[in-house]
């Protein structure tokens, strides 16, 4: 396929791009006391979560970054952020639409990521793989800038199973013929709903067998040894 047969449309990147904005704002607002952020730190986080998702994906094409092409990009990620900021009190209010929009934000993300792979002739299973990174690279980005823990690497509520789920049902139908911009419609369906039955039921994948360390150095951190827990 052509890559100029499938083109994202400003306005749906655009949307993606706020709504990443908005999400981080609300992340951002989560800290408090010493970690607080002002609104610089608000408008980076915003920023990585609006486009870092797609700054992945063309590097990962070897594209020059659709985000850095146009002045609207930095320019929506950063008053969504700010807007989100002033109303984190009410959007905190409204549990249910902000699981709603994390779901749709990585639908969205993903499917652009595996369309714009496919248009660009790659083969469906690394264009899956584009589009799950371009779903959750945001937020890996934003955990290594703030210092935490990878979210989608610890037990959660399937947050890239969704993304690779509609990334999957995306490269599926268009491989039996449905045009792409419908199929990324059927992705962004699958990925939300995915991921808000997750959070409503609070399902996660199995969790790795405990493990416990033992210090082998007394004067370092050493290596530690990792062993399984006794049978008994």
């Amino acid at each position: 396929m052509n890559a100029s047969v499938f083109v994202i449309p400003l306005w749906a990147d655009l949307t993606a791009v706020a709504l990443g904005g908005v999400q981080g704002a609300l992340f951002a607002s989560g800290f408090q006391g010493q970690r607080r952020l002002d609104l610089l730190g608000v408008a980076i986080i915003g920023i990585l979560l609006g486009m870092g998702g797609g700054l992945i994906r063309d590097l990962l094409l070897g594209l020059t970054p659709a985000t850095l092409q146009s002045n609207w990009y930095l320019i929506t990620a950063t008053l969504a952020s700010i807007v989100g900021m002033l109303l984190s009190g009410i959007f905190q209010r409204l549990n249910r639409a902000i699981v709603m929009l994390d779901a749709v934000v990585i639908g969205l993300f993903g499917a652009f990521g595996t369309s714009k792979a496919l248009a660009l002739g790659m083969p469906a299973v690394p264009a899956v793989f584009v589009g799950v990174l371009a779903a959750a690279g945001g937020s890996v980005l934003r955990d290594v800038l703030m210092g935490l823990p990878v979210a989608i690497m610890h037990v959660g509520s399937l947050y890239a199973v969704a993304a690779g789920g509609g990334c999957v049902v995306l490269a599926t139908t268009a491989a039996f013929g449905v045009p792409l911009p419908i199929a990324a419609v059927i992705g962004v369906i699958v990925t939300t709903v995915v991921r808000v039955l997750a959070v409503i039921f609070d399902l996660s994948l199995p969790e790795q067998r405990k493990l416990y360390r033992r210090k082998v150095a007394v004067e370092t951190t050493g290596i530690p040894i990792i062993r399984a827990d006794d049978a008994a």
